[in-house]
């Protein structure tokens, strides 16, 4: 909802920037301190690769992406991502995905179509790619963390992959300025997005990856409707029908599966 307010007045480049930076000020105070900037030399090839691919990349293409989809289509196509993530870990990772996981995210992915209903949702072909590349993106870099680092120092790694995100995009954005001063709406789409959604969000969600994995963590992705949804009907007094209630009820089982342990597992 934030990212399609604010892109139409600051457009995707520029959006994308400014939200990186607005995240790593955040954190930079804490980051510049001797017990946390001791780390920086050994994670800056790492911090580099996901400015990239975490932060810059994704962002970009999903603003893209919000001008040529509805959200549902959005919703639909983020949810990929833990499809995605699952397959980078069976053939990267080489990691055992249970039979109950893989029907988990089935179950999940059916109730997204439920919620977001995607016979009314339209998309171009240009935004449907933008979309599954940042879905791609996020898959790629969870599994990358997970990997390469699973015991360094998240806030460290992730605090300064989004600032230094933000400074690669900025010789982007200086030659994309926008024709016309952003409304009030935008602005604060664009504070709650910088600081909110990606600051402090991003720091949870790594260390989800930490404790269970990327595979798990990505299912995250699945509530993202569910919440729209919930937001609708407080805030925008839009009905909530039973079928809406069973692609909840969906995504809900679906979370549980693929969270949960089994002992049948896919072997590679």
């Amino acid at each position: 909802m934030f990212i399609k307010i604010s892109t139409v007045d600051f457009g995707p480049i520029l959006l994308v920037t400014l939200r990186l930076l607005l995240a790593g000020m955040l954190f930079l105070p804490f980051l510049i301190q001797k017990k946390y900037i001791s780390h920086f030399r050994s994670l800056f090839p790492g911090i580099i690769i996901l400015a990239i691919i975490n932060n810059a990349l994704p962002f970009t293409m999903f603003s893209y992406a919000s001008l040529g989809a509805t959200s549902n289509m959005l919703a639909i196509l983020n949810g990929s991502t833990a499809f995605i993530t699952m397959l980078v870990a069976y053939f990267w990772l080489n990691e055992s995905i249970s039979l109950k996981q893989v029907l988990g995210l089935i179950i999940g992915f059916t109730g997204i179509l439920i919620l977001v209903n995607p016979f009314n949702a339209s998309a171009t072909l240009i935004s449907s790619m933008c979309a599954l590349i940042g879905a791609s993106c996020y898959s790629i870099s969870g599994n990358y963390i997970q990997k390469y680092h699973l015991n360094s120092n998240k806030f460290v790694l992730i605090g300064w992959s989004m600032l230094f995100g933000g400074l690669l995009m900025t010789p982007l954005a200086i030659f994309n300025l926008p024709d016309h001063l952003p409304s009030t709406n935008a602005i604060l789409a664009l504070l709650w997005l910088g600081i909110v959604s990606t600051g402090l969000a991003y720091l949870g969600f790594v260390r989800l990856i930490e404790r269970i994995g990327a595979v798990r963590t990505s299912t995250v992705t699945y509530l993202l409707p569910v919440f729209g949804i919930l937001w609708g009907y407080i805030f925008l007094n839009e009905e909530i029908t039973w079928i809406i209630f069973g692609g909840f009820i969906f995504v809900m089982i679906g979370m549980y599966f693929a969270n949960s342990n089994a002992q049948t597992t896919l072997e590679k």
